[in-house]
């Protein structure tokens, strides 16, 4: 069967500097593929590379094509959105800046399923970390995309956030059917989220199933002997 995503050889040199070099992996339709690593890693570089907003070499291919030629059909949670907080723009005005009509419809949906529908008519600069994040996935989704890309969507996010974030992901993509990949620094989350994590440190340290990947030899060429794994059941 045909991958949903197929990255093949991704290097990425800034000047002299090498980012990335020689990732590969692939993602079938349904999967949630988490990006680990320390900062600096190439993670934030290695999803904008597969986007097309870093210049790289090696392919990436979506369903057979250039990534390109179908970037409709995935949708992109930034880290961070940086706007002045006292614009004078609404949650539900943000969204449809980008959102076409055929997609109000989903968008309603979406909006319901995540629970937003009464921070539309709020400004976005008095909305909390975690509403934010979920103003924008509900933008990002409302396109009905096949693949969506988020970059540490829980960064500012208080802890009930996370939890209630981890529980978004798994709804979109049990329910919605959206292949996932998301970069996170909660490892311990993996175990029970991902189903297949990569291990990045300007070069790929490894990619596979978390509970078969990830080991105490992995992290510590990750994170230098900082970090212990440990499974949450929870979620």
């Amino acid at each position: 069967m045909e991958p949903l995503l197929d990255v093949k050889n991704l290097s990425v040199k800034f000047g002299d500097v090498s980012v990335l070099e020689n990732v590969n992996f692939s993602l079938d339709k349904g999967d949630i593929l988490t990006i680990i690593g320390p900062n600096g890693a190439g993670k934030t570089v290695l999803i904008k590379s597969i986007l097309g907003l870093v210049e790289h070499k090696g392919e990436v291919n979506f369903l057979g094509d250039s990534i390109m030629k179908r970037i409709d059909e995935i949708g992109y949670v930034p880290q961070r959105l940086d706007f002045d907080r006292t614009f004078p723009i609404t949650a539900k005005e943000l969204m449809d800046l980008v959102l076409k009509k055929s997609d109000i419809k989903n968008m309603e949906i979406v909006c319901n399923h995540l629970e937003i529908d009464k921070l539309l008519s709020k400004k976005i600069g008095t909305l909390s970390g975690g509403q934010l994040q979920r103003v924008l996935i509900a933008r990002a989704v409302a396109g009905s995309p096949k693949l969506l890309i988020m970059d540490e969507p829980t960064a500012g996010v208080d802890i009930g956030g996370v939890r209630s974030f981890y529980d978004i992901v798994g709804h979109l993509n049990k329910e919605h059917g959206i292949t996932i990949i998301l970069i996170s620094h909660e490892i311990n989350m993996v175990y029970s989220l991902a189903s297949k994590v990569l291990c990045l440190n300007k070069k790929m340290i490894c990619v596979g199933n978390p509970k078969e990947a990830i080991s105490r030899n992995i992290l510590d060429k990750l994170y230098g002997g900082s970090v212990e794994p440990r499974e949450h059941t929870h979620l």
